[in-house]
């Protein structure tokens, strides 16, 4: 059982990262887009 728990902490961590990386991912294009959307305003 011990591996187990290791096993599911180590993907725990991965499956994390790579959320916190496609949300900041997110965050930018919504703020790029906004700023394109600004640009062609002016």
């Amino acid at each position: 059982m011990t591996g187990f728990n290791i096993i599911m902490v180590i993907a725990i961590i991965l499956f994390a990262r790579l959320g916190v990386r496609l949300f900041v991912k997110w965050k930018d294009i919504k703020k790029n887009k906004s700023d394109q959307e600004n640009s062609k305003r002016k």
